[in-house]
């Protein structure tokens, strides 16, 4: 039968999306849709597959990258005038998978059990069976096998209430649809070239047509607006988190979790309510997971707890214990043991094992050595107006609360910032650094300061009245 090979037509326009970005392109829990159906289709065609673009071709170029075919469609004249324009890319005998580029749902599984029920028919069309059909063409089946495909456009009122719909997902037999798609004509409600009608041509010649009818209706969703949208990631987040938890990951609550496709979750990890893990993110095991935590392409070793807090493109490593409400932003690197607790904020630093920034401090450009105590109200004063500036604390260092470091200044080891410094320059290792204005009391002077005048007490009353 020769090689298999793959075309996804996608190429459409999309309108009822309302958007500048093309319809295949559309995110569906962190990938285009499109790339759902491409590797499902490499699968099982050995990576022999041409994406038919028009809409935002270059887009989707960008998109998809250099390891696919492409061929264009400059003018959108239906499905089958779509095909034609793959046409010569493609070989003279094989099979032949056409797939749209707005299902998917669709896993090799469908396309395998796709090809097996192929066998040596012309043509066979993926179908299933949906309760509400509305939009799809209907299969119609003749009492002597063959079937008819009837677009909703074209059916007639007891043509539209077949629940069998044609999921828009063929194999052919090459050699048979070379000799039948150019002879495709637009005499039909829309004045499109259906690549339906291909099947009617091929049994017009008494060749074998069949019907591959999945069980599992939602693998053929096709997407034209935001709510199918919304429908099909609804889907794909029971996918990956059914398959998570089969691996040994514990999900309270599935409905509220939000995991998108290819993150890596190590067993025993529990994974708390409202909880987002985005893009290229690996877990480890025995984490502790939300709740409320938000989690981009971020690398969490084994044993963190990670509670309603943020990190993007950083580095937390084992047993670090981070939140409630901290923030880690891209670039830094959370080493084994550290604290990173409520109200902190972490740019582009690296925090050596066993540091310690419990709460309300900004710590930025900067690298911090072991068993450094950061106390409460800490600054990294990384911003001079113009230019970025990079500071060093060293292992076992003590920042007392309120200060400023004004980088870039290094603290050595084992020194100790007194609370309410402000750091201009660098700290010897085992310095005590002091900086603050001389105090100095008043006698008798608070009274007069906390006194009021008789027009503030009378405004006060008004405001307790109210």
């Amino acid at each position: 039968m020769g090689e298999t090979w793959a075309v996804i037509l996608a190429a459409g326009e999309g309108k009822r999306m309302i958007s500048s970005l093309p319809k295949v392109l559309h995110p569906l829990c962190g990938r285009p849709m499109l790339r759902y159906v491409a590797e499902a289709a490499a699968a099982v065609a050995d990576g022999r597959v041409i994406i038919v673009i028009g809409r935002g071709a270059h887009l989707v170029q960008e998109e998809m990258g250099t390891g696919w075919r492409y061929a264009f469609q400059e003018e959108q004249l239906g499905t089958g005038h779509a095909l034609m324009q793959a046409l010569p890319q493609l070989p003279e005998e094989g099979l032949l998978l056409v797939l749209c580029g707005d299902t998917p749902l669709i896993e090799t599984a469908h396309l395998e059990q796709l090809l097996q029920e192929h066998g040596r028919n012309a043509a066979t069309v993926l179908t299933t069976t949906l309760a509400d059909p509305s939009g799809y063409g209907r299969i119609v089946r003749h009492a002597d096998g063959r079937i008819r495909i009837v677009e909703e456009s074209d059916a007639s009122p007891e043509e539209k209430q077949i629940g069998e719909i044609n999921s828009g997902a063929y194999c052919f037999d090459l050699k048979h649809l070379r000799r039948r798609l150019p002879a495709l004509t637009t005499d039909n409600a829309q004045q499109e070239y259906y690549l339906t009608d291909v099947i009617g041509l091929l049994q017009e010649e008494g060749l074998p047509v069949g019907a591959c009818c999945i069980e599992d209706w939602r693998a053929v969703l096709g997407i034209n607006d935001r709510c199918q949208l919304a429908e099909a990631a609804e889907i794909m987040r029971q996918r990956i988190n059914s398959a998570l938890m089969r691996q040994g990951v514990t999900i309270v609550d599935p409905t509220s979790t939000y995991i998108d496709f290819g993150v890596h979750i190590g067993p025993d990890t529990v994974i708390m309510p409202q909880t987002v893990i985005e893009g290229r993110t690996v877990i480890g095991s025995n984490c502790r997971i939300g709740p409320g935590a938000h989690i981009i392409d971020t690398e969490i070793h084994d044993g963190v707890i990670f509670r309603q807090s943020v990190s993007e493109r950083s580095v937390i490593e084992s047993e670090a214990l981070v939140g409630p409400f901290a923030y880690i932003r891209p670039g830094s690197r959370i080493g084994p043991r550290v604290k990173i607790g409520d109200f902190v904020e972490v740019k582009n630093a690296r925090i050596d094992a066993g540091t310690k920034v419990p709460h309300l401090s900004y710590v930025g450009d900067v690298d911090i050595g072991s068993g450094v105590n950061v106390g409460a109200g800490v600054i990294v004063v990384n911003f001079d107006g113009r230019r970025k500036h990079r500071s060093y604390i060293g292992k076992g260092a003590f920042i007392g609360c309120n200060s400023n470091l004004i980088s870039p200044v290094e603290i050595g080891a084992g020194a100790f910032v007194a609370a309410g410094t402000t750091v201009t320059e660098n700290v010897p290792p085992d310095a005590l650094a002091i900086a603050r204005p001389e105090q100095k009391n008043c006698p008798g002077v608070a009274p007069r300061l906390l006194r009021k005048s008789d027009a503030q007490k009378e405004k006060d009353g008004e405001e307790e009245k109210k």
